[in-house]
């Protein structure tokens, strides 16, 4: 229902967006209707559990940033710095390391998926993609289960930001992203129509939308219509207001970093704040096959540095980070080895996720890799125990089973292993 990314089952696609399009120009804009638009987000932090995945697309190299090497042939340039938890980091990372007692880092986990896509579909979903099931994605999981704590949440429950997630797969179109830009501007919805004219040309659509409906063509058209209702519901919520990051002090602005990245983990911070229950901030250029250590000392470590360490202080200073779960993951790490380009390849054998807030213990490694940084050592962990390690600190049953539409029962987290150092 949220998605920009997803079209109901059976539906043509450019049908479905000109149908959008459509309701962009029925709906408008909601800074043109006039209203007051506040955020009363101080009702909104009554033990209501959220969680901010920030998403590094490519595989970033856990070996420059959370588990370093250093003076082994593989280790590379960068030097470890202390921090206020009880582990080290990358000397790229200073704002960070000052956050570390609000973090833990899982220098253990190990999977089998080294590709691209394959690998960004399993750390989404605890699953392996199968032509015969769509898994949904942790932010659908996580919506769907705490919306029973937002009986006044208008805007959607699973935001996308800076980039697209992984779909609602079985869960259903109510459970999809909702993708905006790192401002908050929604795609495809920037026209502006007085209130008056938004009124009539919603009677007209929903007249269409009737007549179509009362012909019998099955489901996709009641669900198209669900989701112009939705829409035009979002668009006139006075909870708007959490997307205009733009309203926010410059010093905040500059706090996070007046970049995608920076201004993406701001509004997810808004987002929290207005009671959604996930929100997904892209930061992409992780695919470092060559050149990578100038790369991210110039580049992606300073953004994600400023960015994630702002967004860790203000859930803290604002009382809530204690039901807020932080994780950063990529689809896979990179290998120890340096290449013949000066960058590293595809690893998924041995490689970091990190994980804080909502009860989740700071300030340690769990697990660990050897000292070449090829294996781990003991327990390996996957996405699916990441992912139901992530669940209980939302309070969310491990004990949640779904059917899926071929009527198959699925158990969340695909049945994952509670990571337990994780928790006191």
């Amino acid at each position: 229902m949220w998605s920009q990314f997803v079209t109901p089952a059976g539906m043509n696609r450019r049908h479905f967006m000109s149908h959008m399009a459509g309701a962009s120009a029925l709906l408008g804009s909601s800074l043109s209707l006039g209203h007051s638009l506040q955020v009363h987000a101080d009702t909104l932090k009554k033990n209501r559990k959220s969680c901010v995945l920030l998403w590094m697309g490519g595989g970033p190299s856990s070996m420059d940033i959370w588990d370093l090497k250093p003076g082994t042939d593989n280790g590379g340039p960068f030097k470890p710095i202390s921090t206020s938890g009880d582990v080290q980091i990358c000397e790229h990372m200073p704002l960070m390391a000052k956050q570390m007692h609000h973090m833990s880092i899982i220098r253990s986990m190990s999977t089998r998926e080294a590709d691209h896509n394959r690998g960004r579909y399993y750390m989404h979903t605890g699953y392996v993609p199968d032509a015969n099931v769509d898994y949904p994605s942790y932010g659908s999981v996580v919506a769907h289960e705490l919306m029973n704590q937002r009986s006044n949440l208008d805007i959607p429950p699973f935001v996308s930001v800076g980039g697209a997630s992984e779909g609602p797969g079985f869960l259903g179109m109510a459970w999809a992203p909702f993708g905006v830009s790192s401002n908050g501007r929604i795609r495809n919805m920037e026209m502006k129509v007085e209130q008056d004219r938004l009124a009539q040309r919603r009677i007209a659509l929903e007249t269409i939308e009737n007549s179509f409906i009362g012909q019998n063509r099955g489901n996709v058209l009641e669900d198209h219509r669900k989701v112009l209702e939705k829409t035009y519901s979002v668009l006139t919520s006075a909870q708007m207001d959490a997307f205009q990051v733009e309203k926010e002090p410059e010093a905040e602005k500059e706090k996070y970093g007046k970049n995608g990245f920076g201004q993406g983990c701001l509004l997810a911070r808004r987002l929290v704040e207005a009671g959604v229950p996930f929100v997904e901030v892209d930061l992409g250029g992780w695919d470092n096959h060559m050149d990578i250590f100038r790369t991210l000392s110039n580049d992606r470590l300073p953004t994600l540095d400023k960015a994630m360490a702002a967004l860790v202080s203000d859930l803290d200073q604002r009382g809530l980070l204690q039901d807020t779960a932080i994780v950063w993951m990529g689809e896979f790490g990179r290998t120890p080895r340096i290449n013949a380009d000066a960058g590293r390849d595809h690893w998924a054998r041995a490689w970091s996720v990190v994980v804080g807030g909502a009860g989740i213990k700071g300030g340690q490694a769990i697990g660990a890799t050897n000292e070449d940084g090829t294996q781990v050592e003991g327990d390996p962990y996957s996405s699916e125990d990441l992912m139901a390690s992530v669940c209980h600190a939302l309070g969310i049953s491990l004990e949640t089973t779904f059917t899926s539409k071929n009527g198959r029962p699925m158990k969340i987290a695909n049945s994952g292993k509670l990571i337990k150092g994780l928790f006191g």
